[in-house]
């Protein structure tokens, strides 16, 4: 997995560095295929932003939070990730899945 970290606006930390990178590590085991993650970091007064583009395969997710605590707002935008990964994973199996008389129009 390569993820590619952007800062504006405040210092590059480790620690959101690492947070970010476990829980999108726990993410990639939804996802099918290798994957690839930009997370950009900022702070405009007093608010935290964070944004998350996540390519897999031909599949792209993208999540934006905004919170007054930048740890509250990367649990969230990886927790609006993970709603996305798992609607487009159920779409698809749903999909697989018809009962053939359903198809068949019986």
């Amino acid at each position: 997995m390569k993820i590619a970290f952007t800062f504006h606006n405040l210092e590059p930390s480790e620690a959101l560095k690492n947070l970010a990178t476990e829980k999108l590590a726990k993410l990639e085991k939804l996802m099918h295929g290798p994957m690839s993650a930009s997370v950009t970091f900022g702070v405009e007064r007093h608010t935290c932003s964070v944004d998350v583009s996540v390519h897999a395969g031909s599949e792209t997710y993208l999540g934006h939070e905004e919170q007054d605590d930048m740890y509250a707002a990367i649990n969230l935008v990886v927790d609006k990730l993970r709603h996305q990964v798992s609607r487009a994973h159920a779409a698809s199996t749903q999909h697989r899945r018809r009962d053939p008389a359903e198809v068949l129009g019986e």
